[in-house]
């Protein structure tokens, strides 16, 4: 039974486990989403959801408890100013995890732990792609003529 544990210890030292949890939430603040394994991801969810909450409101005393957790001040700014007015309108629940199946060598269950309204840019990559071919294309065409000569 799991009665009055407050945390996975992820088979770490306390300050192994520190750093890890410091380094997911910043990677999830930064890129928005991340893939790793569930134990993982479900300790770095009741941290992020924590830290935007906190972010909601933005005070002095917030920024430095937020600070105090996240060394990197690009990413706390992007928290107060990007991520906290997006999930404004939210209560709770702020991120959600995305099963993807197990990992080949260990059997550990592989997840995306992604912000709650992150979308893909596929259209816009698409789009992207579709021009760089068209001119990849005639560039190489162009290269290949010139090396015949």
């Amino acid at each position: 039974m799991k009665h009055r544990r407050g945390f996975n210890p992820l088979q770490r030292m306390s300050a192994h486990r520190k750093a890890l949890k410091r380094n997911m939430v910043t990677s999830l603040f930064r890129q928005e989403r991340i893939k790793t394994t569930k134990a993982k991801a479900l300790e770095v969810r009741r941290t992020a959801e924590k830290m935007i909450t906190r972010a909601k409101e933005d005070s002095v005393h917030n920024r430095r408890i937020v600070s105090s957790r996240l060394f990197d001040e690009g990413v706390v700014a992007k928290l107060f100013t990007d991520i906290a007015p997006r999930m404004k309108d939210r209560n709770g629940g702020y991120t959600r995890i995305i099963k993807l199946g197990e990992r080949k060598g260990d059997a550990a269950e592989i997840v995306i732990l992604e912000l709650v309204d992150y979308k893909l840019d596929t259209e816009d990559k698409k789009k992207a792609k579709k021009g760089e071919e068209k001119k990849g294309v005639k560039g190489e065409a162009k290269s290949t003529k010139g090396k015949g000569k």
